[in-house]
């Protein structure tokens, strides 16, 4: 037998090798280290539940619970506006509104959420990237006032796209027919240019705010705070508790210096025209009635104006969004006419009896200037110059007192400067002077220039707010308080004062009598039995030759009149603008409208409040009990002759058209 080779170092390499393990300890010791691991881990897991079942169960019952809630916005209404008396202008109704919840909303959802509520899906998108800065949990609203089918979408979807989520709001309910819509305004989406301003930092994109009017001036105490309503969700976003909830607070309701039944007839007496109506009370700047024509309905904007709509109102020719009351700025004409007198008689260039001839016109500074009356008015005093509106005699008046002596007078009733209305975007008109024309044109003024300021024509140019404040605070003796919109103590009303001579005064009011009550330019206003006087204005917008040779009414002269009453103690002042409405006898007719509506409701009180007085005095005296007389029903309005002035007597007719 062959036995295999012997290796020499076998003995060596056998006896360097580590004796062999014991297997039996080493599964023992890995059993061992499993059990500690796994007592370890039970340790921990029971420490665990020990803090969440029993040491703090609320606390973590309260984090796990948070990964469930969602804050279900409750929108804080507006504040109402109410008029003087406290009746509903602006209310709010409940509608349904959309929003989506950004923190869970998907991008592949859009279109269909978009096609389904029949919105612009481009249009979806920026108004999502517009709010990208703002934080996931600021909600974004994408539809307002849902119909009956976006309705049935959103409750037949939510599974599908739970980041939908319908709420309860108030929209605004405006009046119709565009009836006060330059006073109140409207509201609209938060644009991002107001976004970065300082004064819009408390709002978020989406919100609504006010754009125009009060609604704008006032935002801020308009707008209410939003509550919340914490709600528990499952996983597909559906509602299944609601566990708190915080209340909406409602915005500051606001009582306005309107009347309502004023507004009502000044709006009737300028329906189909264009132009401006104010009243204001002289004593205190209270604004009674405003109204701007062509108007717009506000309610077009409580929900996203579609841009066709839009493009309707802003592309207007009429400039429907314009407030006439406050930015229309025209030429007086007329009506600035007591103005110069007064400032005749202030300066001592004057009196009242100082005459003037009027043959039809007067040559001043090498031109001849004519008078309205192509046969002339005779021989005038200041009285009868004023009655009969002479550019004659006021020609010559504003030259004898010269252009600066016009304009101080013009600035101190303010002409030239914001009356300082609690309403956006006034414009400020214009009082010229040789200063004026210096610093805008680097020339001087020349004496020719002033005749035609002396009859508010020229550079001279104001606004129907501006025009009623004027004469209102000159007939009063001199107090000009600032026009306000927002009732508040005649105190906290800043008023400017200077000392007019009674007598002055007197002068000036006398004539603004007989422009009304003595056979003047302005007897369509007149009322029996009341004392209104007045100064009727045509303002021209192109020369006589011109407007013969051409057919279009644009170029017809504007019909102002400016009125007040009574004589003593006036209590309101009117100014009616009728745009291209040729005479002011026309727009005198309109101020006799609201003059007549303000003191036939005056009476309807009086007698009223009398006979309350009567009937607690009879109770008083142990008297038999009678009833209170019932009230006088509400003046109709007036009827169509009146408000357009299309009926006129005999006599009316035959008046002089200035």
């Amino acid at each position: 037998m062959i036995l295999p080779p012997t290796d020499p170092n076998l003995g060596q390499r056998v006896s360097d090798k580590p004796p062999l393990r014991d297997d039996t300890r080493f599964a023992a010791g890995k059993i061992a280290v499993f059990q500690y691991a796994t007592v370890v881990i039970f340790l921990f897991l029971i420490s665990g539940f020990w803090r969440l079942q029993v040491q703090n169960p609320q606390f973590y019952g309260e984090r796990a619970l948070q990964n469930s809630i969602k804050s279900v916005p409750i929108p804080g209404p507006r504040g109402r506006l109410l008029d003087r008396d406290g009746r509903i202008i602006v209310d709010n109704h409940s509608s349904f509104q959309l929003i989506l919840a950004r923190e869970s909303a998907k991008e592949e959802h859009l279109r269909s959420i978009a096609q389904g509520l029949d919105l612009d899906y481009t249009d979806l998108l920026l108004r999502m990237r517009r709010v990208s800065r703002q934080p996931k949990y600021v909600p974004i609203v994408i539809k307002d006032e849902l119909t009956p089918a976006d309705l049935a979408f959103v409750n037949s979807h939510q599974d599908f796209f739970p980041e939908m989520v319908l709420i309860q709001a108030q929209r605004r309910l405006y009046p119709q027919n565009g009836m006060l819509a330059h006073v109140i305004g409207y509201t609209g989406e938060i644009s991002e240019q107001e976004l970065d301003l300082p004064e819009y930092g408390k709002y978020n994109a989406g919100e609504m705010v006010g754009k125009f009017g009060i609604e704008k001036q006032y935002n801020d105490s308009l707008m209410g705070v939003d509550g919340q309503r914490q709600v528990v969700v499952d996983n597909r976003g559906q509602v299944r508790q609601t566990i708190g909830t915080k209340p909406a607070v409602p915005g500051k309701d606001l009582e306005l210096t309107i009347d309502l039944d004023l507004q009502t007839v000044a709006e009737l007496a300028m329906a189909g025209k264009s132009g401006s109506i104010v009243a204001l009370d002289p004593r205190s700047g209270e604004v009674l009635a405003m109204v701007s024509r062509p108007t717009f309905d506000p309610n077009k904007f409580t929900v996203r104006i579609k841009t066709k709509d839009w493009r309707e109102i802003a592309d207007n020719p009429d400039h429907p969004l314009m407030n006439r009351a406050i930015q229309a700025q025209q030429a007086p004409g007329s009506t600035f006419k007591p103005i110069v007198a007064l400032a005749g008689l202030e300066t001592g260039t004057v009196d009242d009896k100082w005459s003037v001839h009027c043959s039809g016109g007067v040559a001043l500074y090498g031109k001849y200037q004519r008078c309205w009356q192509k046969g002339g008015h005779g021989t005038l005093s200041m009285h009868s110059g004023i009655v009969h509106s002479c550019d004659v005699y006021f020609y010559t008046l504003g030259s004898k007192i010269g252009i600066n002596n016009l304009a101080f007078y013009g600035d101190l009733v303010g002409f030239g400067q914001a009356t300082g209305i609690d309403l956006p975007h006034e414009n400020i008109g214009l009082m010229p002077s040789e200063k004026w024309k210096l610093r805008n044109y680097r020339t001087k003024w020349y004496a020719g220039e002033t005749p035609s300021v002396a009859i508010g024509q020229g550079a001279v140019i104001v606004t129907p707010l501006q025009l009623a404040r004027a004469i209102g605070g000159m007939a009063i003796g001199g107090r000009w308080y600032q026009p306000h919109m927002v009732r508040r103590p005649v105190e906290e009303v800043k008023e400017t004062e200077w000392k007019l001579d009674p007598e002055h005064v007197k002068i000036v009011k006398d004539g603004m009598y007989g422009v009304v009550n003595e056979g003047g330019t302005g007897i369509r206003a007149a009322l029996p039995h009341l004392e209104i006087c007045g100064k009727t204005g045509s303002a021209q917008l192109a020369s006589n030759e011109f407007v013969k040779g051409s057919s279009s009414k644009d170029l017809k002269d504007n019909a102002w009149f400016v009125g007040f009453a009574p004589r003593e103690n006036p209590e309101i002042v009117v100014v009616a603008l009728w745009e291209h409405g040729e005479h002011g006898q026309f727009a005198a007719a309109l101020v006799r409208d609201v003059m007549k509506a303000y003191f036939d409701k005056k009476q309807r009180i009086t007698e009223i409040q009398a006979g309350q007085n009567r009937l607690r005095a009879g109770f008083g005296l142990g008297l038999p009990a009678r009833t209170a007389p019932a009230p006088t029903a509400p003046a109709a309005p007036p009827d169509a002759a009146i408000i357009t002035g299309a009926v006129m007597s005999t006599q009316v007719a035959a008046t002089p058209n200035h």
